[in-house]
């Protein structure tokens, strides 16, 4: 019990800490960033809607919202599926690709304040082969 609740309290207050310090700096949720970030990564920083909700791990219908509030906010695009009428793309624009460049110093700081420098190198190592395992329980890879 002292593991599980130690984890969800501990997860909690560190998405808080990081999400209050890029609103605070950047006028960006953590949310937010994280959608630019995997946008970002893809080729043509263009990613079909429904794989990016499964990948930044939300319903279709938030991703929606979150993807109308950074369109009203010039950082991302929408985008038909030429090859799929149903299909939509969302994509960063250089005024979001802008925006992530100058959040992500605050974002790794944060990361690295608030948890990085906090645990030794063998324990991340552990941690990493933990959480992996646990990630691919749940999306039904293992």
């Amino acid at each position: 019990m002292r593991f599980w609740r130690t984890f969800i309290v501990t997860s909690m207050l560190l998405d808080g800490r990081l999400n209050r310090e890029l609103v605070e700096q950047h006028g960006l949720s953590h949310d937010d960033y994280v959608i630019l970030v995997v946008l970002s990564e893809q080729d043509d920083h263009r990613m079909r809607m429904s794989a990016l909700a499964e990948l930044v791990v939300s319903s279709k219908s938030k991703l929606s919202h979150q993807v109308s509030r950074l369109e009203r906010a010039g950082m991302l695009r929408r985008d038909d599926c030429v090859s799929d009428g149903r299909g939509v793309f969302a994509v960063l624009t250089p005024e979001g690709y802008r925006m992530l460049e100058r959040a992500a110093p605050t974002h790794v700081e944060g990361v690295r304040r608030h948890l990085v420098d906090l645990v030794t190198p063998d324990e991340r190592a552990q941690l990493t082969l933990v959480f992996e395992r646990v990630s691919q329980h749940l999306r039904g890879e293992g």
